[in-house]
């Protein structure tokens, strides 16, 4: 006789769990709003801080390293402590209740995502600029055909950090979104507990759906996800 409790591996499987908890909440919609939250800040946080990391590494400028650290600087700073005046700033933008203050953020860059990025700028050989110059290539022509094409490993990283971040986000949606309809996927997991108490096997079910494809992405992309990541390190 199974002893009551909670196990690592039941003593049966009951894929109707699966099916209750998926339509207690809307999970199309949330789903959907999840994705172009994912999508657009996982583009956002890409596309700028490669652009910012490409000028740290390459382009010459007065004082560029003592903007670098003071950038890296920012990552000591606390979130709660951008967060009133952020919300601030949202709400008078007309912003509260959209979805635009989970995505707008991400495209003005990410530091550590930006010193992750330069850092692998770096191992690139300066020749292969310097032949596109000769070949009469400007400064963005060589970072979107040149700089991109060889840095798919720490793109991919960038990516999978961004994308679990924005997948699994719960603060942001519950501080900025309100109407039902709009809720991400983490915050709907907050349905399944109310007053009376945790309906612990639908929140399991639940959760479980969720973080597939988390799950999926990084098994897909953890070739170049490693690979970016210890690249990140051969040159400062």
């Amino acid at each position: 006789m199974a002893q009551p409790g909670i196990h690592l591996f039941p003593s049966q499987f009951k894929w109707d769990n699966y099916k209750t908890a998926l339509t207690l909440m809307p999970f199309g919609k949330y789903a959907l709003n999840t994705i172009t939250v994912t999508f657009f800040a996982v583009l956002g946080g890409m596309l700028s801080s490669a652009m910012v990391a490409f000028a740290f590494a390459r382009l010459k400028a007065p004082g560029k390293d003592a903007l670098f650290v003071l950038m890296l600087s920012t990552l000591m700073l606390p979130a709660m402590v951008t967060m009133i005046p952020l919300f601030i700033i949202f709400k008078n933008l007309g912003w509260y209740d959209t979805l635009l203050p989970l995505i707008v953020p991400a495209f003005f860059g990410n530091a550590f995502y930006i010193f992750l990025m330069r850092q692998f700028f770096l191992t690139i050989p300066v020749e292969l600029e310097d032949a596109a110059k000769i070949d009469g290539c400007g400064t963005f022509r060589i970072f979107w055909q040149i700089i991109m094409p060889l840095s798919k490993p720490v793109l991919v990283s960038v990516a999978v950090f961004s994308f679990v971040a924005h997948w699994n986000d719960f603060l942001s949606p519950l501080i900025y979104l309100n109407s039902v309809d709009k809720r991400t996927l983490a915050l709907g997991l907050a349905t399944f507990s109310d007053v009376w108490g945790v309906d612990i096997v639908s929140l399991m079910a639940a959760s479980t759906a969720v973080l597939l494809p988390v799950l999926v992405i990084f098994f897909l992309a953890q070739k170049y996800f490693v690979q970016g990541v210890v690249m990140t390190g051969l040159k400062g």
